[in-house]
């Protein structure tokens, strides 16, 4: 192999015009590539990490009630029609044992069950529709680390404290140490103080909900004793359907992944994932014709130079390997430049940019495009490598 990467590095060195040229439009290409993969990546982490910052991965609750109706038929057979009918709040049914039976299963880390229902909001003149959470502290912040969000106060339920949202004690002019009437209809109300005031970035779960304890909550919405969810969070959030179906089964309870909570998020996932890899191909694609091009402008302008060395006893094979070498070489030197170029424009994007997101790049990005490039280069110069062994050294020395 020697002989060949000698040859090989003198006609690289012969056209150093054209080595030059190919080499940049190899390293823009990877350069492209590896921030283009590090940018989708760093975003999608993003969206990802702010929609789940705010749900659980997996919701498990009782199933669907349904009105069945007996049709009388023809003979002893009968007909059963079933419908949905409006939900009421209600239970899931032993959710204790439920919820021991999940903590010991495997992939899932953390498992917390709640009591959630609508109530009623008054300070003074001023009334406003909640949604009341009933929690285990120690267990939901292993599920959404409110704590985390607190921006006025401390994150303290139970013995008469709530925590609130920022949008809700806006609305009704609260501040940390307020009294808030909470009402759950049905002369079921309660006087609790506000010990923290949340903001999760969400509209909607700012200017609605109200953490309480179980005991609290259970009281309000008249449900003892009751948890009417319990959420999961799993070790890997994209398998988070296939352990909720698992989950469905062993309970026989309904299970719902965030994956079928978020259709349209997981399809502008899937977009912005097949995009990349397009961009990914084509980019390969035009890396590859650009070898393939100068390495057979290569053959015929040193076709008597082939000759010749082919006329002192150099075989097929070497030749042939003479021409690899080539686009291995490019491919490797592009790759290597490219991907230098790559983590300088998601340095400068991170350091200079909107900086709405952070862009992390896996070290295993560049390596990836490098191997990519090498490969796609020898694979290029497989064409003209082949045409350059198979000139007939006689003919080859007569080229003019």
């Amino acid at each position: 192999m020697w002989i060949e990467w000698t040859i090989a590095i003198r006609f690289l060195r012969e056209g150093k015009a054209q080595s030059t040229l190919i080499l940049v439009g190899i390293a823009v290409g990877v350069a492209v590539i590896v921030f283009l993969t590090a940018l989708i990546t760093g975003l999608q982490s993003n969206i990802i990490e702010r929609t789940l910052g705010t749900q659980a991965h997996i919701k498990v609750q009782p199933l669907e009630e349904r009105n069945r109706v007996l049709v009388p038929a023809d003979g002893a057979a009968q007909l059963v029609l079933e419908s949905k009918r409006v939900q009421r709040l209600r239970s899931i049914n032993n959710w204790q044992g439920v919820r021991d039976v999940l903590d010991t299963l495997p992939r899932i880390t953390a498992v917390s069950p709640l009591i959630s229902g609508p109530a009623f909001a008054r300070r003074g003149e001023a009334l406003q529709s909640v949604a009341l959470v009933g929690i285990d502290p120690a267990r939901y912040r292993r599920i959404i680390p409110v704590q985390d969000e607190i921006v006025a106060g401390v994150f303290r339920v139970g013995a008469g404290n709530a925590v609130i949202g920022r949008q809700l004690a806006s609305d009704l002019g609260m501040r940390v140490g307020d009294k808030l009437r909470l009402d759950g209809g049905q002369g079921r109300d309660s006087v609790v103080n506000i010990a923290g005031i949340f903001e999760l970035g969400v509209r909607e779960l700012d200017a609605r909900y109200v953490y309480l304890d179980m005991k609290q909550a259970q009281s309000l919405l008249d449900l003892a004793g009751a948890a009417t969810v319990i959420d999961l969070r799993v070790d890997d959030i994209f398998a988070a359907q296939e352990i909720a179906a698992r989950v469905a089964r062993l309970t026989g309870l309904k299970a719902e992944s965030w994956m079928e909570t978020n259709g349209q998020l997981m399809n502008a996932l899937r977009s912005q994932s097949l995009s990349t890899r397009m961009i990914s191909v084509f980019v390969a694609l035009s890396v590859a014709l650009g070898i393939a091009s100068v390495l057979s402008v290569s053959v015929v302008q040193r076709t008597r130079e082939i000759g010749i060395l082919r006329a002192m006893g150099t075989t097929r094979g070497q030749m042939l390997r003479v021409f690899l070498v080539q686009g291995a070489v490019f491919g490797l030197a592009g790759s290597v430049l490219g991907g230098a170029a790559g983590y300088g424009l998601v340095a400068a994007f991170n350091t200079f940019g909107p900086k709405l997101f952070y862009i992390p790049v896996d070290p295993v990005l560049p390596l990836a495009a490098a191997v990519l490039a090498t490969l796609t280069g020898v694979l290029s110069a497989a064409v003209p490598a082949r045409r350059a062994a198979a000139l007939d050294p006689v003919e080859a020395i007569r080229h003019v």
